[in-house]
C-alpha cells in the first residue's frame, strides 16, 4: 500500500537575525543619512565659499568664480575684529575657568555632605535654568550697574556664569553620584581633608564631567549674542556677537567680512569641541543617571 506524501514547499521564510535590515529598510536609511548630512553641512560650505567670493558676488551661485581672500585681509587690516576677538577669548576663557571650579565644587559638596539649605540650593539651581534671557537682561543690567560691572568684561564673565554654573552643577553632582564612596573612605583613612580627597582622588576620575562642563562653559561665552549687546559699548569693548553686528545696517549685509568673521569665529570653538568630544558622551551620560 502506497502512502500519499504531502509535497513541501521550496520556499522558506528567511529568518533575520536581531538587528539586521532589510536592503529595502538599508537603502532608505542610508538615503535619510545622506539629505541629513547634505542639509547639516550645507549651510557651513555655504558661509565658507562666500567668504571666499568678492563682494559682487556674494549673491549668487558662482561659489568659485573669482577667488580671493580680500575678505579676510580687510576684516583683520581694516575692522576692529582682533579686538573683539580677543575681548571674547578673554571672557570665555575666564568664563570656563570660573565655570569648572565653580560646578565641580558645587556639585562634589552637593554629593557628598549632608548641610541646611542643601535642597533649597539645588532647587534654586534649577529654577534659574527656567527663565529665559530676555526676561533677565533688565534685572541683571540694574544689577551690574549698582556695582559698576557694566562694559567691564569681568561683569559679562558673571552673567555667563549665572547662565553656565546651574546646569554644569547639576551635571557634576550627578556625575560625583556615581563614584563610590569607598574612594571618600579611603582618603580618610590615609589623612586627606575633605578638599584633598576631592583634589587627588576624585577629580582626576571626574575628568569626563569636567570636559562637558568646560565645553559647556565656553560654548556658553563664545557665543551668546543677548548679554554682550546690552552690556558692552565700545568698540575696544565689544565681543565677537557684537562686533558682528556692525557688518549689519538698515541699508543692507556686508556678506564678505560677515562670512569671514563666521569663519574664523568656528575656528576655537571648533578646537574646543574636538579637544573634549571623546569625553561628552561619556560625561554626559554619566551625569543624566543620577539628579
Amino acid at each position: 500500500m502506497t502512502t500519499a506524501v504531502t509535497p513541501t514547499s521550496s520556499r522558506r521564510t528567511k529568518v533575520r537575525r536581531r538587528g539586521e535590515r532589510s536592503p529595502l529598510a538599508s537603502l532608505g536609511l542610508h538615503a535619510t543619512l545622506i539629505v541629513a548630512s547634505v542639509v547639516a553641512v550645507f549651510p557651513v560650505l555655504w558661509v565658507f565659499l562666500t567668504s571666499l567670493k568678492p563682494a559682487k558676488y556674494a549673491n549668487t551661485t558662482d561659489f568659485v568664480k573669482e577667488t580671493t581672500f580680500e575678505n579676510y585681509t580687510n576684516l583683520l587690516e581694516n575692522t576692529e575684529f582682533l579686538t573683539w576677538f580677543g575681548n571674547s577669548l578673554l571672557i570665555a576663557g575666564l568664563t570656563t575657568l570660573l565655570g569648572v571650579i565653580v560646578a565641580a565644587t558645587t556639585g562634589y559638596a552637593v554629593s557628598r555632605f549632608r548641610f541646611p539649605g542643601k535642597r533649597g540650593l539645588m532647587w534654586t539651581l534649577l529654577i534659574t535654568q527656567m527663565f529665559p534671557v530676555a526676561v533677565l537682561i533688565v534685572p541683571i543690567y540694574n544689577i551690574m550697574s549698582a556695582i559698576g560691572l557694566l562694559n567691564n568684561a569681568f561683569g559679562l564673565v558673571v552673567t555667563y556664569l549665572t547662565i553656565a554654573v546651574p546646569f554644569c552643577a547639576w551635571m557634576m553632582k550627578g556625575f560625583f553620584d556615581t563614584i563610590p564612596m569607598e574612594i571618600d573612605e579611603s582618603g580618610q583613612v590615609d589623612g586627606l581633608t575633605p578638599f584633598g580627597t576631592f583634589w587627588r582622588l576624585i577629580l582626576p576620575l571626574a575628568k569626563p564631567g569636567i570636559a562637558v562642563t568646560a565645553f559647556y562653559s565656553f560654548i556658553t561665552a563664545w557665543g551668546e549674542v543677548a548679554y554682550a549687546s546690552a552690556f558692552m559699548v565700545g568698540d575696544e569693548n565689544l565681543t565677537l556677537a557684537g562686533g558682528l553686528q556692525k557688518f549689519v545696517n538698515q541699508y543692507g549685509a556686508q556678506w564678505g567680512p560677515m562670512t569671514a568673521a563666521s569663519v574664523l569665529i568656528a575656528i576655537p570653538a571648533g578646537l574646543v569641541f574636538l579637544f573634549a568630544q571623546r569625553h561628552l558622551v561619556t560625561g554626559m551620560s554619566a551625569g543624566a543617571v543620577k539628579g
